[in-house]
């Protein structure tokens, strides 16, 4: 298969994928301008809990209905993988109208219907509502001061009690900025944030913008009798919340309920573009401060013993020895030991080479991806306002580096065989590794989602789809860079290695001991930023410090380079030439720590959890970004051990 077949094979596939891309836009470049009065239905997401972490349908429960019926919103790749499924909803406003309005009432509660109230109340299922693409928000106070939330409670008990209230009061604060142009393209959101030129007009335009969007949910009993006769949006008497116990609405069998609510518009001096401010406004920049100092200080003090390995050690070690002749360097090398004595051994064939490959290739496609997505990120170019975004970069990029993966891996199995033979099934087998793992943990956790009939359970259509990008795309990209490193020439090994391996001398103590203590600096560097990344995924919490993620990065990867460099030093100088998997491992080490934080993270930090299944849903996704960090680091560590023994003992004259 040449690479000009390949090319041909995948154009109509990327041809497809560019058809069917949407633009994307910068946080702030778009907006949508409302009239006087106009009406704007809210949308409603999968009802969410930080105890169960089980997304669940809205209207999987007793909710009013939107008169003209349910009507799904078009999802992106990354929000069907959240398990996000939004809806249509009957709540209406009009701009700049401030009313209170019936919704509907429902029809008496069964038991089927009371014991799934209660069960979502008592694991604190959130409700999910947005507006003009903002989530709603809402404000408790809690020692004097006031936290912020997205969504509000499905329904409530009281301390001390057994009674379960339902949320069926809700009182809309919606901030709108007064906004006034002229000669200006007036951009829409179209559907689901994506930036649609939909008209311009040459005249003076005045509107409304929404800049905010705030609830404050409460319980209240009303006469089912009277308001049943009711139509939709009929307006109603206001009310005040909160109220007392005794005039809330119980979640009670053959009750009736009625759902109410009341709007009000706030004129606001917030511009559009700032209008996501107060949801990602950043808490504890100190932290993040002191953890990058935390983690230049630990690369300082590797980098000065590299130097003095380098400056110190190495460099009068080798001055020495090419000072020397020939016979002179023969009865050196009888009297000598450490690294120079393990040149006829350093770069033999490692155990299961193939694999080394294997992860090697994975982890520059890892990394790679990382890399790309969190710059991106950084510039602005993955807004919040548009779910999913990010994790469907991700995948694309991740797709599209397989070329790279493939050329590595590839080159990297020349290198060791000195040969082609095998490449093809090395490039394979670089392809289904890490997509063949998560995809079987994913499966295994996809059952759970299915058993449970959680919105997060991933369709069987999104199964064939991701099967599908993965074998139409990623594999024969990874085979068409197999193919270039095939092509390309292989590293040449300064020495020559013997036939006869060297003995290795014993030890007191075994070296994967050191190899797994070097992950701790590594994980130095990452475990105060990886507390904010979980939280945000596990807490419902909003994550866009990716100015502070890049550095941690790239302090990560120095930090690894540094820890993989010094341990291989310190293997060759115990006569310890088999450096290959020990210099992917000293780095790499860091996801088991990383994997054991998490289950530390998910007894102190997460204790609410509740359930097997929330706990085998966290572990199962933990394993799966473990595993994704031990491909990635271990590959940096890996690549810059390689280059520094090469360099090393290209200096050494050897006949």
């Amino acid at each position: 298969m040449t690479a000009t077949s390949i090319t041909l094979y995948l154009l109509p596939f990327i041809l497809l994928i560019i058809q069917k891309t949407d633009a994307f836009y910068l946080p702030g470049s778009y907006m949508h301008t409302y009239s006087q009065a106009e009406a704007i239905f809210a949308k409603v997401n999968s009802l969410t809990s930080i105890e169960t972490e089980l997304p669940f349908s809205y209207y999987s429960l007793p909710f009013c209905r939107p008169p003209d019926g349910i009507k799904k919103s078009a999802e992106n790749l990354g929000e069907l993988l959240m398990g996000d499924q939004i809806d249509n909803s009957p709540y209406r406003f009009r701009v700049n109208v401030n009313e209170s309005l019936y919704l509907c009432t429902t029809e008496p509660l069964t038991a089927a219907d009371v014991k799934l109230l209660k069960e979502r109340s008592r694991d604190l299922y959130q409700v999910n509502m947005m507006l003009d693409n903002l989530p709603v928000m809402r404000f408790t106070e809690q020692n004097g001061q006031f936290i912020q939330w997205t969504g509000y409670p499905i329904g409530y008990a009281p301390t001390g009690t057994d009674q379960y209230y339902i949320i069926n009061h809700l009182k809309f604060k919606i901030f709108v900025h007064e906004y006034e142009g002229s000669n200006v393209e007036i951009i829409s959101t179209g559907e689901e944030g994506l930036a649609v030129i939909s008209e311009t007009d040459k005249k003076k335009m005045s509107g409304y913008q929404i800049v905010g969007f705030e609830v404050t949910p409460c319980s209240f009993k009303r006469d089912p009798g009277y308001l049943s006769k009711l139509s939709m949006y009929e307006k109603i008497d206001p009310v005040y919340c909160p109220v007392e116990i005794g005039r809330s609405q119980p979640i009670k069998e053959n009750e009736r309920i009625s759902f109410t609510y009341a709007v009000e518009f706030v004129k606001s001096d917030i511009k559009w573009p700032s209008r996501w401010d107060v949801y990602l406004k950043m808490n504890g920049a100190k932290i993040h401060w002191l953890s990058i100092m935390n983690s230049v200080m630990v690369i300082l003090f590797l980098a000065s013993i590299v130097f003095v390995i380098f400056l110190r050690t190495v460099r009068r070690d080798l001055a020495k020895y090419e000072e020397l002749d020939k016979e002179a360097q023969a009865q050196m090398a009888e009297e000598l030991s450490g690294w120079k004595l393990v040149v006829g051994d350093v770069f033999r064939e490692p155990d299961h080479s193939k694999l080394l490959c294997v992860m090697v290739g994975d982890g520059v496609q890892i990394l790679g991806m990382a890399v790309v997505t969190i710059v991106f990120a950084a510039l602005g170019f993955m807004s919040p306002a548009s779910r999913g975004m990010l994790l469907t970069g991700m995948i694309v990029l991740y797709l599209f580096l397989g070329i790279a993966a493939g050329y590595v891996g590839v080159r990297l199995w020349r290198t060791i065989k000195g040969g082609s033979d095998g490449w093809r099934s090395v490039a394979w087998c670089i392809s289904c590794f890490f997509p063949g793992i998560s995809f079987l943990i994913l499966t295994c956790l996809n059952f759970i989602l299915w058993g449970s009939k959680s919105t997060g359970a991933l369709p069987i259509s999104l199964f064939f789809t991701l099967f599908a990008l993965w074998f139409c795309i990623s594999v024969p990209l990874t085979l068409v860079g197999g193919l270039l490193g095939t092509r390309a020439d292989p590293i040449d090994y300064p020495v020559r290695t013997n036939q006869i391996p060297r003995e290795i001398p014993e030890r007191k103590y075994p070296s994967w001991l050191l190899v797994l203590g070097a992950g701790t600096l590594p994980f130095g560097t990452l475990f105060i930023e990886l507390f904010f990344i979980l939280t945000s995924i596990w807490l419902g919490r909003f994550y866009y410090v990716f100015g502070f993620l890049l550095v941690v990065l790239l302090l990560l990867v120095t930090v690894c380079s540094e820890v993989s460099v010094v341990l291989t030093y310190m293997h060759l100088c115990v006569e310890d030439w088999r450096w290959w998997w020990k210099s992917f491992f000293a780095s790499g080490s860091v996801a088991l720590y990383v994997f054991l934080y998490s289950v530390n993270y998910l007894i102190f930090d997460l204790r609410s959890l509740s359930g097997p299944v929330s706990a085998i849903l966290y572990l199962g996704y933990s394993l799966i970004m473990a595993l994704a960090i031990l491909l990635a680091t271990g590959t940096v560590g890996f690549l810059v051990s390689f280059t520094f023994v090469h360099y090393l003992f290209s200096s050494v004259k050897i006949d």
